[in-house]
């Protein structure tokens, strides 16, 4: 269970004159990897991008809890 995000930034450069603002930003390709840890479920798994923002939903897979199975015993033939 991992998480992989790879992409591409594109460069940004602002400049204003006056009050003068800069901006410059890194660009170029990028590569993240995650370990989840627990089990999910991947075909739930959303994300959204807005402003500059990777918003990445992952649910949980439910644990299954362990059944409980009750074996008649005949006593007769443990010896």
């Amino acid at each position: 269970n991992q998480l992989v995000i790879k992409g591409e930034r594109k460069f940004e450069k602002e400049e204003k004159e006056k009050d003068y603002l800069r901006v410059e930003r890194s660009y170029g390709s990028f590569y993240r990897s995650f370990d989840i840890g627990v089990p999910i479920k991947a075909e739930d798994v959303k994300a959204s991008y807005s402003d500059g923002v990777l918003e990445i939903t992952i649910p949980k897979a439910e644990v299954k809890k362990p059944k409980k199975i009750e074996i008649a015993v005949n006593k007769k033939e443990i010896k």
